[in-house]
């Protein structure tokens, strides 16, 4: 077996469907560091709408709020993440890094010994 490469995606559902993986938390990343959904959307090449009603979608599965709409003003409004949004994330991000250290080591036992 040569040049086998472990892959593989986490995310987290319930009933409804896939309430939240790695693009959720990147999508949360970008409008953390740009403080605009929009922003975040153009960076990833998804349109506002598409990012909005994601957004929407998400708070529903996950029954917390995301975000907090800051609307016009001087510096046109913007978006900016919830204390229960950057909890999630935290949460999320210790799972995943715990993830795939135990899925490297398993992989490593049981396909390179």
């Amino acid at each position: 077996m040569v040049n086998l490469k472990l892959r593989y995606k986490i995310w987290i559902e319930n009933n409804g469907g896939k309430a939240f993986g790695n693009g959720p938390q990147d999508i949360l990343h970008r409008i953390e560091r740009t403080g605009s959904l929009r922003q975040a959307a153009k960076e990833i090449k998804m349109s506002y709408s598409q990012a909005w009603n994601l957004i929407r979608l998400l708070e529903k599965r996950l029954g917390i709020t995301l975000l907090k709409r800051i609307v016009g003003g001087k510096n046109g409004g913007g978006s900016e993440l919830t204390d229960e949004a950057r909890e999630l994330m935290n949460r999320f991000e210790k799972f995943h890094q715990q993830a795939e250290q135990d899925l490297n080591n398993l992989y490593q036992k049981i396909f390179l010994k």
